[in-house]
């Protein structure tokens, strides 16, 4: 059953390698963490929800926001079938309604904060930067991607694919269990990014654990620029 429909927009992906261990407490129960070439990755998303309807219906004053994301990837085995999915640390959104419908549909870790968005198009020969911010602690935290040149549908086998196409989402719940639910959306072309910069106190808002990872450089960054998607009402599934 169709829960969400809405347009993402605008995603600018930075992707850091992590040491699978700092993630193994939030594995969800039946699921098992995905790698690309024996990595293991988060990524801290930022993208423009746009034309949001929940159940078919435009909830007044929560159609368009910018959302935030801290995010890795584990699949699941269905059958013959591996279905590959994301795991959400924390997403921010500028809402409380929209935080707390998040929550109670899905158990996701949805907080609420002032947020903007900045979006520079390409003039000339320069450059094209998407950036999303959130105001926390008093004081504005975010991040940014700096690109130019024309987008391209990576290969098959690209770091790229393996970040945007994971087409499942897995949420740990309060007893114990998970809950999983279908994403979709086709295929996205991307910009490699030229800068990439994630400004944050990443202990503070995501957990110690990712402190360390997150102040490398990240393994690649790049803005995709999205389509229409749909997520599927929720379901719950056996460890």
């Amino acid at each position: 059953m169709r829960f969400l429909s809405a347009e993402w927009r605008e995603l600018a992906m930075l992707n850091y390698e992590i040491d699978p261990k700092r993630l193994a407490s939030r594995v969800p129960p039946g699921t098992e963490l995905d790698s690309w070439r024996g990595r293991s990755f988060v990524s801290a998303v930022g993208f423009r929800f746009l034309r949001t309807r929940v159940l078919g219906v435009p909830v007044p004053f929560h159609v368009n926001f910018d959302e935030v994301n801290l995010r890795f990837y584990v699949r699941r085995k269905s059958g013959s079938e591996w279905r590959r999915g994301v795991v959400f640390v924390k997403e921010i959104v500028p809402r409380r309604a929209i935080a707390l419908v998040a929550r109670v549909a899905y158990s996701e870790n949805y907080v609420a904060h002032p947020m903007r968005h900045s979006i520079r198009p390409m003039i000339g020969d320069g450059p094209a930067t998407v950036a999303y911010g959130w105001r926390r602690r008093g004081a504005w935290e975010g991040l940014s991607v700096q690109f130019s040149g024309a987008p391209v549908l990576p290969a098959d086998d690209a770091e790229e694919t393996f970040i945007t196409e994971h087409y499942w989402g897995y949420a740990l719940q309060r007893d114990g269990g998970s809950v999983e639910y279908q994403v979709e959306h086709p295929r996205w072309h991307v910009w490699r990014a030229e800068k990439a910069s994630l400004e944050c106190d990443v202990a503070s808002l995501y957990g110690p654990e990712f402190a360390e990872p997150l102040a490398l450089a990240p393994s690649t960054a790049f803005v995709a620029d999205g389509s229409a998607v749909v997520v599927r009402r929720g379901r719950r599934i056996a460890p």
